[in-house]
């Protein structure tokens, strides 16, 4: 089990964008290293449910979401469809090493087109938090943090008023 460390926010490394995963060869060490550094995660802060390559330092379009309704590597992900319906999400991230959460918008459902861990291709449509979940680690791959869609300061809290308001 090889559980790497996250990146926090402030590394610029998060905002760099990555590259699209063209050797199958890499997958697994990079696959490998998400399952177990996201189960860790799971395990020890009890919260998560995906965890994009940039995050651990690998600037490949890998992302792993281990959830209920989901299990999966996903290669070389890209969004082809959005709903025009969007709905406000409270949003963390294990980069911000889940201290707070910002409200933002995200679409209700979206489309996307990936490898599996297979290299074989699938188009999905997601919605809701799968959707939410989605949109959040594909915007890793771009370099794109939650804080980056925050559009006032007051769409940003601390972790424990959060959980006091939504207790």
């Amino acid at each position: 089990m090889t559980v790497r460390e996250v990146l926090l926010l402030g590394n610029p490394r998060l905002w760099e964008r990555s590259s699209e995963l063209l050797d199958r060869g890499e997958l697994w060490g990079i696959v490998e290293d998400l399952r177990d550094t996201l189960t860790h995660l799971q395990e020890t802060k009890g919260i998560g449910r995906g965890l994009a390559a940039p995050q651990i330092g690998y600037l490949k379009r890998v992302v792993y979401v281990q959830t209920l309704g989901l299990k999966t590597a996903m290669v070389n992900p890209r969004i082809v469809w959005r709903s025009e319906e969007v709905f406000e999400v409270w949003d963390s991230c294990f980069s911000f090493d889940i201290a707070f959460y910002v409200s933002i918008p995200r679409n209700r459902r979206i489309r996307v087109e990936y490898l599996d861990g297979d290299w074989v291709k699938h188009t999905d449509e997601f919605e809701d938090g799968l959707a939410e979940l989605l949109q959040h680690e594909i915007d890793h791959l771009d370099g794109v943090l939650a804080t980056d869609h925050l559009r006032d300061g007051r769409d940003i809290v601390m972790r424990s008023e959060w959980e006091r308001r939504n207790g």
